[in-house]
């Protein structure tokens, strides 16, 4: 018996040490994956222009500058466009995180004739590629009518929303903005979790459905709403396909990440027909994009504790 539970012993031991041994290899192969390219960017930002061409150079520069940084700057216009987009980012999160709530809570608690239909609906917006519905909503939006009330206020003319920021403002008050199936069902993953009896209390007490939701359920929801919020300002500030479509000359950080290469080939060439080094080009454009990410990669250092506690929080009560 003693023999027979000393193997029992060993056997659990060495299931113990092979599941860490495969979690580190996950772990490290993970931070490969995502730290790699960061780092190997940090690395090019840095270099001098004769580093490219140095065979002992990889990771460590020989000639340390920040004239990389200074040509993306000014080729990027970087501080209007970080202006201009965390002012983007902000306004439809807020917007967003709002209209998402509001709708996972009816989902969540408000049971009416074809909910179930509609959530499908929702559902659906998920698994379905924005780009099937792009060519429809373009053309909405460059010929908005609100459901024939403009022309009627304006004498039969309708209004072209494109390059304005009403675009985002009006998807993200109606719930359709960027990912917002997503965020709908975490909301409504989460208010079905809270119990009934915290709001039969609120009813008791005399508040009506809105009183209950913006005084009880919304307070309740901020590892929800944490998460949410989070989610919805990153992807909206690397969103570059319902950007570079609504907004054509705005100056935001994916239209200027998109027209970097043109812009570098221009700034950087000599003459009218002489070109600007490749090599280095693409160093200065790795330099663009670090400092496009740099934003997001500071918001998560300060927020990384609350954001992980929003995942765990949500998951538990979803």
């Amino acid at each position: 018996m003693r023999a027979r539970a000393m193997r029992l012993i060993s056997l659990e031991l060495w299931k113990k040490w092979l599941w860490s041994l495969v979690r580190l290899v996950l772990i490290i192969g993970l931070s490969f994956v995502i730290v790699y390219p960061i780092l190997q960017k940090i690395s090019t930002a840095i270099k001098d222009k004769v580093d490219l061409y140095s065979p002992i150079v990889i990771w460590i520069p020989q000639h340390f500058t920040l004239d990389n940084f200074r040509q993306a700057i000014d080729i990027m216009d970087y501080w209007a466009a970080l202006r201009n987009t965390f002012g983007l980012s902000a306004m439809t999160t807020i917007l967003t995180a709002l209209s998402c709530a509001l709708a996972g809570y009816g989902f969540a608690r408000l049971k009416f004739k074809g909910s179930n239909l509609l959530f499908v609906g929702v559902v659906l917006t998920i698994l379905v590629p924005p780009t099937t519905i792009l060519i429809p909503v373009y053309l909405n939006l460059k010929d908005f009518t609100l459901m024939g009330l403009i022309p009627l206020l304006t004498g039969g003319k309708s209004v072209n929303l494109l390059n304005t920021y009403w675009p985002f403002i009006l998807t993200s008050l109606t719930a359709n903005s960027l990912k917002a199936g997503l965020y709908i069902f975490i909301f409504r993953q989460f208010f079905r979790g809270i119990p009934k009896e915290v709001e039969e209390a609120a009813y008791i007490d005399g508040a009506g459905i809105g009183k209950t939701f913006t005084r009880i359920m919304l307070p309740n929801a901020i590892p929800a709403m944490l998460t949410v919020t989070l989610f919805s300002f990153v992807w909206q500030w690397n969103d570059s396909f319902f950007t570079t479509t609504y907004l054509t000359t705005a100056k935001v950080m994916s239209i200027q990440l998109s027209s970097l290469p043109y812009n570098l080939s221009f700034f950087l060439s000599d003459g009218v027909n002489s070109k600007a080094d490749p090599f280095y080009m693409s160093m200065v454009q790795d330099t663009g994009i670090l400092l496009a990410i740099l934003p997001l990669i500071l918001m998560y250092i300060f927020v990384q504790r609350y954001f992980v506690e929003g995942i765990e929080r949500t998951g538990i009560v979803g």
